[in-house]
């Protein structure tokens, strides 16, 4: 008998499903959507990998089994630890709020600001307005939660005209086909959105796939042609003043009908000459539509940081999965077990049994209260006692969620399964958190530079959009700040700020924004400075007022005449 092929890739911890053993067609047989001529061969192991994820997400891992040969998983109880579980690290990677920051708008309110800093202060407000707008704490939720649970999710920006402002949407990750050309590269310089759309018979739709493309390109001139082709132009970008660029970023949205497609004519080849492109509402055909920036406006958030050579994020399940199934096979046994812990199964030896007088055959007996039964004189009854294995099985099931808590680095601590009373102290909660505070800060790690970049893209759109206020110049550098994601000891943090203020070791901007990330009500941190200077102001001009002689200083004021003389008043 030949070995099973070996399969080693970013999602090989998904091998010992059977849907996943099949290297040639993954999942084709429990997902017929990945058979589709169009999808790229070697994106099917990724796109099958998403649905198994999806499928434990929403408590249907046993019926996913049960396509890949498994009648009986369909059985299995599924209580939602999965999704617990996805949603217990999305919610200490978001943290309690998420504020947009750009690096030098703390000094614009010092009384010797730092060059630059007016700029950025104003430039954070107006992007902290977009994220209003843009509902970016919503959209952020969504690709983020995509991102933990699949390992993967899509950000697309697109600028709109009539709203005058960049707007942002979230994409699942299975549209999503980047095209590398060359390794060195450290963005896709093609990417394809694309996905199926059904069949619509009252509309008289046929089944069709959409392909949405941005692809970088050179620049070409209406109007000027060489030997081969319009000759390629240049163009001055105002995030980029004085260079000139020969790159631009092209649009193409357009749909195929799916009869009409034919073998091999995958994503990268499907024929221009059958493509219907889509009309933006103002009549422009969406066909290499340059759209006047030189980058392409689509940011993908890898939940952890990829291994070398690889793109792909790993979802917060992939080392647990396998806990998981045995997690739900030791719920069903068990309440399998406490049915018959419950209403056991009794033995009767000597029993008059009711007879039916229909049928002439005894009737089958009821475990019930208040039933009575007549046994003769040797007549016996022995009950089943299943309890000692309900009380194992439920052991199990805590040896289990243990183990899903500590080898998900999510620690029972982090679980909310850790009994209080086994905790001796703060440090010691501290130190079993310690798994979870790794985790969440490679996570975090892994995004700081994604939304950098989508910073930098919204400021770019808005300059390529000529926006009230967007003046060009250099990008500046704006970032994600997240609130810290497990409880923080206020009291210490505000008497460690109170010292080293006092004792000039901290700048007022440090001090405050320390008591803001501890979790102290600060709405802005440099508003609040603003506040805490004008009051003490306040204070010591009451003080001034206080002080001896303090009338007679007021009364005598310097006077300047307009020959630049000084007299007493």
């Amino acid at each position: 008998m030949g070995l099973r092929q070996l399969v080693i890739d970013a999602w090989s911890w998904l091998n010992y499903k059977p849907v996943m053993t099949e290297a040639g067609r993954p999942g084709s047989r429990a997902f017929p959507e990945l058979a589709k001529t169009w999808v790229p061969p070697h994106e099917l192991r990724r796109l099958a990998a998403y649905k198994v994820l999806a499928a434990y997400d929403n408590n249907q891992a046993g019926q996913l089994a049960a396509a890949g040969g498994d009648a009986s998983a369909l059985e299995r109880r599924e209580l939602g630890d999965a999704a617990n579980l996805v949603d217990t690290v999305l919610g200490y990677l978001l943290g309690s709020e998420q504020k947009i920051t750009v690096e030098g708008a703390e000094h614009a309110d010092e009384e010797t600001p730092t060059p630059g800093a007016a700029e950025a202060a104003a430039v954070q407000d107006r992007l902290r307005k977009w994220a209003d707008k843009e509902l970016l704490t919503f959209r952020v939720q969504q690709a983020e939660r995509a991102a933990v649970l699949l390992g993967d999710s899509v950000m697309v920006l697109a600028w709109n005209p009539q709203k005058q402002r960049p707007t942002l949407r979230v994409y699942d990750p299975g549209f999503f086909f980047p095209q590398w050309h060359d390794e060195d590269e450290d963005f896709p310089s093609r990417v394809h959105l694309a996905w199926e759309l059904p069949a619509d018979d009252d509309a008289g739709l046929k089944a069709r796939v959409r392909r949405v493309t941005y692809e970088l390109g050179p620049i070409f001139e209406d109007g000027e042609h060489g030997d081969d082709g319009p000759a390629a132009g240049g163009r001055q970008y105002p995030w980029e003043p004085g260079r000139t660029s020969n790159v631009t970023c092209y649009l193409t949205d357009a749909e195929w009908l799916l009869e009409e497609l034919k073998n091999g004519e995958t994503l990268e080849r499907l024929p221009m000459d059958k493509a219907s492109f889509r009309v933006r509402p103002d009549g422009t055909e969406l066909n290499r539509l340059d759209l006047m920036i030189d980058f392409v406006p689509v940011v993908h958030i890898a939940n952890t940081i990829p291994d070398g050579g690889e793109q792909w994020g790993r979802s917060v399940l992939a080392r647990v999965l396998q806990a998981l199934d045995e997690l739900a096979a030791t719920d069903s046994d068990s309440s399998a077990a406490s049915a018959t812990t419950g209403t056991p199964i009794i033995g009767l030896a000597g029993a008059r049994l009711p007879v039916d007088r229909a049928t002439g055959r005894p009737q089958e007996l009821e475990v019930k209260a208040g039933a009575v039964w007549q046994l003769g004189e040797t007549g016996r009854m022995d009950a089943l006692d299943t309890s000692p294995q309900l009380a194992e099985l439920r052991a199990r099931v805590d040896h289990l969620l243990e183990r899903i808590a500590s080898n998900s680095r999510v620690t029972a601590a982090g679980l909310g399964t850790l009994d209080a009373t086994q905790v001796p102290s703060g440090y010691a909660l501290k130190l079993a958190l310690g798994p979870l505070d790794a985790l969440i800060g490679m996570m975090r790690l892994a995004r700081e530079h994604k939304y950098r970049l989508l910073f930098k893209m919204v400021q770019r759109l808005y300059q390529a959009g000529r926006a009230e206020g967007w003046t060009a110049g250099e990008t500046l550098s704006a970032r994600l700040a997240w609130a810290p994601h497990t409880p923080t000891d206020r009291g210490a943090v505000l008497e460690e700020v109170v010292k080293a203020y006092g004792a000039g070791v901290l700048s007022l901007e440090t001090a405050v924004t320390m008591l803001l990330e501890a979790g102290y009500p600060i709405k802005d941190a440099s508003q609040e400075v603003e506040r805490i200077r004008a009051k003490a102001e306040q204070e010591a001009a009451v003080r001034m007022e206080e002080l001896p002689g303090a009338g007679a200083m007021r009364r005598t004021t310097i006077k300047r005449t307009t020959r630049g003389q000084v007299r007493p008043g």
